[in-house]
């Protein structure tokens, strides 16, 4: 009998696999189930089609379920959720919110990648101000609806993370008054302080409204009034909640699948849960720091591509394992772009990880060639042998190059020294003879 693999959830982690393990099996079924009317969206493309940068929504769609079915011969079934799981069974129960029925289906193989919801933060009369989120494709189009209506309204964001200092530019190149609201002493809290205030800078610049170390404490009636914990009041149209998001284990815990100690689904390196029959993947599970070797939650697009790969290797019989995320990310604000990978100063003393720390700041290519910038980068590594625990780069050009090289160096075991080492193109257009890359490494055997 033919051997029956299903999925929940058809976004990056779940078309991703079912994708990869097509191409590993052509003869395997596989049935997608995905309770929103829209599959494989670019998660991370939503905030530029609201800025405008993206023309045309149907872009942000990498696959329908027709073409699924024509290409892959992949079966996807959207506005269908799967509401239990029968472990015992072999089975999973669904609701098609097309028909209203309800019904079972058996599996050989089951995928969980559900993926994450974004979090509520508790705040007195909320439930009177126009609130959004953006997670979902359908969550793109109220908010867009909402623009077009009302082009020169005003926003509040709450949380200054990725998706707020994304959504505060594009909100911003929509025509939008932007007022951002972070609870935190600066802006994108996983880097360290001095770069940060180059992002906050460039926000301010920029004509943003910034509140840190605050929060949103209450709502007037007339929803619109909004009271800060420094004592500041804000006026806004709408809110942007963006202080983070959630694994939506809800299912996993039902079937009585462990939860790991950071909230996320425990899987093993082959991405299967305690129940070898089931697997988990993406934003909803918890992972393992490449660096550390610890238990990790990481929501970001590589990573549960990664994971899909792996999962879908497993089930076709040609394990290969997991190796562990860096955390590896990168955000445009404006004219400048932050990047980082690992660990910053908190995180490692939170740890109790002994680190030395090793900073350049120049310019990203010659000063004398046109449109050379400053560039910070910073790299903590270990004192005993140079391991690299984390790095932060921020600049207005070539970040993405440098953060790159350094996780490149990471996954192959190099430490900091050894980046004086790497041999980088050189021309005065893209670099210097000795590439800020290099100087970290020279500056590292002091």
């Amino acid at each position: 009998m033919k051997k029956r693999v299903l999925v929940i959830g058809a976004v990056a982690g779940g078309a991703t696999f079912a994708s990869q393990l097509r191409m590993l099996d052509d003869k395997i079924e596989i049935i997608v189930f995905e309770k929103n009317a829209t599959m494989a969206f670019a998660n991370c493309g939503l905030p530029y089609y609201l800025g405008g940068f993206v023309k045309q929504q149907d872009h942000l769609i990498a696959a329908t379920p027709q073409s699924f079915q024509k290409d892959r011969n992949i079966e996807v079934r959207i506005q269908h959720e799967v509401i239990a799981i029968d472990r015992d069974q072999k089975k999973i129960t669904i609701q098609d919110h097309i028909k209203d029925t309800r019904y079972d289906e058996t599996y050989d193989s089951l995928v969980l990648s559900p993926g994450v919801t974004p979090v509520v933060p508790q705040i007195e009369g909320l439930s009177h101000a126009n609130c959004y989120t953006l997670r979902a494709y359908e969550d793109m189009l109220k908010i867009d609806e909402y623009v077009e209506e009302k082009p020169e309204s005003s926003v509040c964001i709450v949380g200054a993370g990725f998706i707020g200092l994304e959504m505060a530019e594009n909100f911003k190149a929509r025509g939008l008054t932007v007022h951002l609201v972070q609870r935190a002493g600066h802006v994108l809290n996983m880097l360290d302080v001095e770069l940060a205030n180059t992002i906050e800078d460039e926000l301010k610049e920029q004509g943003i409204h910034l509140y840190t170390d605050t929060t949103i404490d209450k709502v007037d009636q007339n929803g619109t009034t909004l009271h800060l914990a420094n004592g500041k009041i804000i006026e806004a149209d709408f809110l942007l909640l963006a202080v983070g998001v959630k694994p939506n284990k809800q299912l996993a815990e039902q079937s009585k699948l462990d939860i790991g100690e950071t909230g996320g689904v425990k899987v093993n390196r082959y991405m299967q849960t305690n129940d070898p029959s089931v697997y988990a993947i993406g934003d909803v599970i918890e992972t393992i720091d490449f660096i550390t070797g610890s238990p990790k939650r990481v929501p970001l697009a590589w990573v549960a591509h990664r994971q899909a790969y792996v999962a879908a290797r497993h089930i076709a019989s040609e394990p290969i394992e997991f190796k562990g995320a860096l955390g590896t990310a990168i955000c445009k604000v404006f004219d400048v772009t932050g990047a980082l990978l690992g660990h910053n100063e908190k995180s490692l003393r939170e740890k109790n990880i002994s680190f030395k720390t090793v900073s350049h700041e120049s310019k990203q290519h010659a000063g004398y060639y046109p449109g050379a910038e400053k560039l910070m980068i910073k790299v903590h590594f270990s004192p005993k042998d140079g391991k690299i625990y984390g790095a932060q780069i921020v600049g207005k050009d070539g970040v993405d190059k440098r953060i790159d090289i350094i996780a490149t160096a990471v996954s192959a075991g190099l430490t900091v020294f050894d980046l004086q080492e790497i041999e980088i193109a050189y021309s005065p257009v893209y670099s210097s003879p000795k590439d800020p890359i290099n100087m970290i490494g020279y500056k590292a055997m002091k």
